[in-house]
């Protein structure tokens, strides 16, 4: 990796000395416990067949693992839910979404990392469900079951996530246009003869109008001409994945005036929109579009 290599632990502390890291997003000051195994969604592209899948709304909220106690976040920090959110649930895991509405993901994530839970916030959230992780199931068994499981939670703010068969990709193409058009953020498509695996998988996949990933933030890079004073860039580390080798790169648009001023603090995770990545694997156009309260999330 050629200038890359040049982000040496003088450059990590460029934000220090510019007064700029701040506390990690993380939602627990404790540490977590053993991240929930998950399972992660792979990008859906035209090769993926139709046949046998389940559609639904991506909800653009946070990720919300209930491990028959407690509710976790896919990282294992435990949220300070009030009681009477989780009063009554089984004691059977649930997978799903802490969902503020569409266009409302800083206010979910703001609620979630409050550790005095706003009585007023927690109930403007719902608990979007849409797996059960030890059901031993395939989705298409899953998915009555969950049904039947929520019914029983009766709860107005635990809601089962509505899947519709597929059809055709021009139909996909109509349902996902209509869904963005409307504030959501995009489709999960669940191949119904799939069962929970706890790990990355086309079984599971996501189809959004841009691809998005998130990266860590090493360092900031300091302003020049405008931006001078404030922020002009993140260097940033997309982790491995996919047999992708850890990936350093500098992030410096998609801004605001605002961000810039108090950027995310070195050690969070950010949200990034790119298209597609070069030889070298670094994404493409990379543009910010949010501070992420964990990785993935």
């Amino acid at each position: 990796m050629p200038h890359h290599k040049n982000l040496t632990r003088r450059t990590l502390l460029q934000g220090s000395a510019l007064g700029w890291i701040g506390a990690t997003v993380s939602v627990h000051a404790a540490s977590p416990a053993q991240p929930p195994a998950l399972m992660l969604a792979q990008v859906h592209t035209s090769r993926h067949p139709l046949a046998g899948v389940w559609v639904s709304e991506k909800y653009d909220g946070v990720r919300g693992y209930w491990d028959g106690q407690q509710l976790r976040t896919r990282g294992g920090h435990a949220l300070a839910a009030p009681a009477w959110f989780t009063a009554g649930w089984p004691a059977q895991p649930l997978d799903g979404e802490l969902w503020a509405g569409r266009g409302q993901f800083a206010q979910a994530v703001a609620t979630v990392r409050d550790q005095r839970p706003d009585e007023a916030a927690w109930r403007a959230l719902r608990y979007m469900v849409f797996d059960l992780p030890a059901h031993g199931g395939v989705f298409d068994e899953r998915l009555p079951a969950l049904q039947a499981t929520v019914l029983q939670i009766a709860q107005p703010w635990v809601q089962a996530v509505v899947h519709t068969p597929a059809t055709d990709a021009k139909a996909l193409q109509r349902q996902l246009d209509a869904t963005v058009r409307a504030g959501g953020e995009g489709l999960m498509l669940h191949q119904g003869s799939t069962r929970y695996t706890p790990q990355r998988t086309d079984g599971l996949r996501k189809l959004k109008p841009h691809a998005d990933a998130e990266a860590r933030v090493l360092a900031h890079v300091p302003g020049q001409g405008k931006h001078a004073g404030h922020m002009g860039a993140l260097w940033v580390e997309l982790a491995a994945q996919e047999g992708r080798p850890a990936q350093r790169f500098k992030l410096g648009t998609g801004f605001s005036d605002a961000e810039r001023a108090a950027p995310p603090p070195v050690g969070s995770w950010v949200t990034y929109r790119y298209r597609g990545h070069t030889a070298q694997g670094v994404p493409r156009f990379a543009s910010f579009v949010r501070l992420a309260p964990e990785p993935g999330l």
